[in-house]
């Protein structure tokens, strides 16, 4: 067995697609909460007003955590319901909140992994100007201080920023989700140095708040390409393909290297300098200081990739996939190799303990007449990727966790309630929960590998 007896096994969740409550005990608006009530902005035309009840059902949450024989709950902290505005005056109830579920996890021999940011970014700091106004350094850092300095007596794990890739890609160039912007190569640009100022400056804040030593993570997001075989050529195209930058267009921030190396290696890629030297803003070497603060381990979302090869010349290429390729159900293909090669590569290029903190399937499940969910197409997905990520740490890689993705079904964002990627179901009329089989297959595996 290649994982480590002491291996973190674990569920994942966010704060806007799962608490609801999204105007109760003082908490403010968040940009998600502002965009899903926008007509057309959400496929069912739902929001996450409700979602899964979780900030008044958290204990019955906790309690099925623990039946699934969890040993860690990765979960997001909404930005507005510490603070309202962004910054500023404190929302003791928020804080509260969180303090209760941390206690209710800890009771029930479950680590909180906690993330200050999944995308929902307080409405007020938005219509500051949100991830253009370089004032959104020190709001972050500030709000980052507040969280550590009331959890970190009881909660050592904390995530700044998940994919990064997403809430600036899709929410600022893109358009497709919150803010809904389709900005210009300049400012988003500008607003992706930011958000690594932002993490630089929480990095340090969290530090000197901290009540008792803290272990401080981050987590993007990319595609993970593998190799098309064990030919060394076709390895490094593959290394080589993970890591480039790509040209400018609508998925020119869908990559690793421009929103990781700065943060581990203190530079950007010179590839990205030069493809994107037009639009950039002013860098300086006081800000790549700020932005490679140290941290103590590396999380990254890997849910699919693409097999690639070395061409004729040299050069990497994806390859066709077949027809009738494997694809889940939000036609995301499924390919278990992503999960062998992109923790290895990335381990090899960041030295730092990897984890992946999200990794999940959307299934088409339903009640069956015996009131159970059977899900074998996800129990399938699971062990094949947990086959190979094994494989990683045969490899050498330090593979230290894993967070499937996600705990419960919830608000998909865009896709809405549409999409189930839980190991519990949710009745989303009724707030019933049903563990799905996949649950039961993950705590016997759980078992097996602890």
């Amino acid at each position: 067995m290649a994982f480590c007896k002491d291996f973190v096994w674990g569920a994942a969740t966010s704060s806007y697609q799962i608490e609801g409550a999204w105007n109760v005990d003082g908490k403010g608006l968040n940009i998600w909460d502002v965009y899903s009530h926008q007509p057309g902005t959400i496929d069912d035309g739902s929001t996450g007003d409700v979602a899964c009840d979780h900030y008044h059902r958290f204990r019955e949450d906790v309690k099925l955590m623990k039946e699934m024989g969890l040993k860690a709950y990765r979960f997001s902290i909404s930005w507005a319901r510490i603070f309202p505005k962004g910054y500023g005056e404190v929302n003791e109830k928020g804080v509260q909140f969180y303090s209760d579920l941390i206690d209710c996890l800890l009771e029930n021999g479950i680590e909180p992994y906690i993330t200050l940011y999944h995308w929902d970014l307080p409405y007020e700091l938005h219509k500051k100007g949100g991830w253009m106004n370089e004032e959104i350094v020190q709001w972050f850092a500030t709000y980052a201080a507040e969280v550590v300095k009331h959890l970190s007596d009881r909660a050592t794990y904390f995530i700044t920023f998940n994919e990064p890739q997403v809430f600036i890609g899709h929410g600022c160039l893109m358009g497709d989700n919150a803010p809904g912007y389709k900005s210009t190569y300049q400012d988003v640009f500008q607003m992706a140095h930011n958000v690594l100022k932002a993490h630089g400056a929480a990095v340090k804040a969290m530090r000197a708040a901290a009540v008792r030593p803290i272990k401080i993570g981050y987590a993007p997001t990319c595609s993970a390409h593998y190799p098309a075989s064990e030919r060394v050529e076709d390895i490094e195209a593959a290394r080589q393909h993970l890591f480039e930058c790509p040209p400018l267009g609508e998925r020119v921030l869908w990559n690793v290297s421009w929103w990781s190396d700065p943060i581990i290696f203190g530079h950007y890629p010179e590839d990205g300098l030069a493809l994107y030297r037009d639009y950039l803003p002013q860098i300086t070497a006081e800000d790549m200081a700020l932005i490679s603060q140290p941290i103590d381990f590396y999380c990254q979302n890997i849910y699919n990739g693409h097999e690639t090869a070395a061409g004729p010349d040299g050069k990497p290429y994806e390859t066709q996939r077949p027809f009738g390729y494997p694809l889940n159900a939000m036609v995301w293909p499924v390919t278990p190799e992503c999960l062998h090669w992109g923790p290895r590569f990335l381990y090899e290029r960041y030295r730092l303990p990897i984890y992946i903190s999200e990794n999940g399937m959307s299934c088409h499940d339903a009640v069956s007449l015996d009131g159970k969910v059977h899900d074998p197409n996800r129990i399938d997905f699971m062990q094949r990727y947990l086959l190979e990520y094994e494989k990683a740490a045969r490899d050498g890689a330090d593979i230290r966790g894993y967070f499937y993705w996600s705990l419960m079904d919830n608000f998909e964002w865009t896709y809405g309630y549409n999409g189930r990627f839980g190991l519990v179901y949710v009745n989303f009329q009724t707030q019933e929960r049903i563990l799905k089989d996949s649950a039961y297959w993950y705590k016997n595996w759980i078992e097996e590998h602890s």
